[in-house]
């Protein structure tokens, strides 16, 4: 019986330690089900709140970036790329705890020391508040160091995909920037924000019809044009006469997209097509075209009455005396106000309105950016004085991309095209329509050459790349009488090479001043033109067009009519 006894003893404690380790392994299963409970529930968390990955999900973290902006070469020019940001993060000693171990006025001048454009009063209050949200938005890995020898645990530095202009502010205006909420604003990413956020598309880059050569130079030489006559702002674009491509487009000042600040929201509105300017003498050019493809002119060695023209009360003259009579040679070379006037009076304001509307100056440029200016478009029946005046480029007001697509119709052979921003391939180029016969496009080509060989384009005839283009002096809006005397808007209009006219090229200074670099004159002819006679050397062998000085347009049946040619 005592055998048995203790056998059963044995047993008994055998099924207890069986039993007290089977609870064991249910309470280290159970210990480790909860931690992992908790993991799910913090993961679920920082998807859904602003901690960790600050706005993002846990699905769109695994997604690809944001899609890349290319020029049309594939020089990047918007890209995504991961970067640490600064975060203030109250809770992160506990709920009832203070947000920070040492005074918010210490620590705000501690991150001074590491970000001197830090604004340390207004990152102290915000500690003081105990106001969670970002500090910075981009922060270097080496800044990222410094922030943790602070010894905060309230900054909080969580990898977030960051938006970065690799160019800088180079054709800022072309493609805007990336607000805090994940969108693009002004410029081709608020254009193509669905394509670049799509998480189906965002990771195929879209390239622009942008050349970042084209676009760097233009933006060099009406940065140097502007300091030279310190004009208050520029314009400029070139533009492929026989696509509508759009190769570079700059408004100066520009902004930083990689910095929006105060500054740079005040600088964000465009010049090239959001303001619209009365273009002056540009206007000439396109004036003659219309009488010339009308049958108005039909002789070009016609001699035209060039003393003032008396129109009611009003009284249109030149800026000097170019004599009693010209022909329509010299009225292009030396700008003639008079004579452009009566040339417009004979093709009559019906006509000289649907031209213009054939040219699309009575609405909004077509180009895909956000922001577009409408003109200032005389209405629908023009008296006979508006039209005179529209001939020379004042009563209407238009942006210098509409002053760009209409040359590129008056020297492409006649078709006028809708301007874009997207690289377009091979026989993708828009119909168009046709504005003006080839003869007259062809005729036209001949005339702009004469300009920048004997008249106001002297300054812009870059030897070899046989030039041609019309200056433009226009006094701006404003003051007593109207005009402001003082106020000029210099706009040099051209196009290359003319025997074969590939490019357009408009350069604009706002306001500029005489100086001892434009011989203390304000006018294009001094300040607008050399931006082209400089730029077109830099880009014509980037673009395709090498100097040729065995090659220029025939003008030898209209070189009789220009005095100048035959002295």
């Amino acid at each position: 019986m005592a055998v048995a006894s203790g056998r059963v003893q044995l047993v008994t404690i055998r099924q207890r330690s069986l039993t007290l380790a089977r609870w064991r392994v249910l309470w280290i299963a159970l210990g480790f089900a909860f931690i992992a409970l908790l993991a799910l529930v913090r993961i679920a968390y920082l998807g859904m709140s602003d901690s960790g990955l600050r706005g993002t999900s846990l699905e769109e973290a695994l997604l690809p970036p944001r899609g890349e902006i290319t020029d049309r070469n594939g020089v990047p020019l918007a890209r995504a790329f991961p970067a640490y940001a600064l975060w203030f993060n109250p809770e992160a000693l506990g709920a009832d705890g203070a947000p920070l171990v040492r005074d918010p006025d210490v620590v705000a001048a501690k991150l001074k020391a590491i970000f001197p454009d830090l604004d340390e009063k207004a990152v102290a209050a915000q500690f003081a508040a105990g106001k969670q949200g970002y500090i910075r938005r981009r922060v270097l890995p080496e800044e990222a160091n410094r922030v943790q020898e602070i010894g905060e645990l309230a900054l909080e530095m969580p990898m977030e995909n960051d938006r970065h202009y690799p160019q800088g502010s180079m054709a800022a205006h072309v493609l805007g920037y990336v607000a805090a909420d994940g969108n693009g604003r002004v410029g081709m990413e608020q254009v193509l924000n669905e394509h670049l956020s799509d998480p189906a598309t965002r990771g195929r880059p879209i390239a622009l019809s942008i050349d970042s050569r084209v676009q760097g130079a233009l933006e060099d030489e009406l940065r140097r044009g502007m300091k030279l006559v310190q004009a208050q702002g520029g314009a400029g674009i070139v533009l492929d006469v026989n696509t509508g491509e759009v190769l570079a487009l700059a408004s100066l000042p520009e902004f930083d997209p990689n910095k929006i600040d105060a500054r740079g929201e005040k600088l964000m509105f465009n010049r090239v097509t959001n303001q619209v300017y009365e273009l002056g003498s540009t206007f000439k050019p396109l004036s003659v075209a219309a009488a010339i493809d009308a049958g108005v002119v039909r002789n070009l060695g016609r001699r035209w009455d060039a003393t003032p023209v008396k129109v009611g009360r009003f009284s249109i003259k030149d800026s000097h005396d170019l004599g009693s009579t010209l022909n329509v040679v010299e009225t292009l070379i030396h700008s003639s106000n008079t004579v452009t006037a009566r040339v417009a009076d004979e093709l009559g304001p019906e006509r000289m309105r649907r031209y213009m509307i054939d040219m699309g100056m009575n609405e909004r440029p077509y180009i895909e950016l956000p922001a577009k200016g409408f003109p200032i478009w005389p209405g629908e029946n023009w008296p006979r004085l508006r039209s005179m005046t529209v001939g020379y480029g004042h009563g209407i007001a238009v942006t210098p991309l509409h002053l760009a697509s209409a040359y590129a119709a008056m020297v492409n052979g006649g078709i006028w095209r809708p301007a874009t921003l997207k690289k377009l391939a091979p026989g993708e180029a828009p119909k168009g329509r046709r504005v003006f016969k080839a003869s007259t496009s062809s005729r036209m080509r001949q005339l702009l050459r004469a300009i920048s060989i004997y008249g106001t384009g002297r300054n812009a005839n870059a030897p070899g790349y046989r030039v041609g283009g019309k200056t433009g002096s226009a006094e701006k809006p404003g003051g007593t009488a109207g005009y402001r005397k003082t106020a000029l808007v210099s706009t040099f209009a051209a196009a290359f090479p003319m025997d074969r006219p590939r490019y357009v090229v408009i350069a604009m200074l706002d306001e500029p001043r005489g100086t001892v670099a434009s011989s203390y004159q304000r006018t294009a002819a001094w300040n607008a033109a050399p931006i082209v006679g400089r730029l077109v050397p830099r880009i014509g062998p980037l673009i395709g067009v090498r100097p040729d000085d065995t090659r220029d347009v025939d003008i030898s049946d209209i070189k009789p009519l220009i005095p100048e040619a035959n002295k």
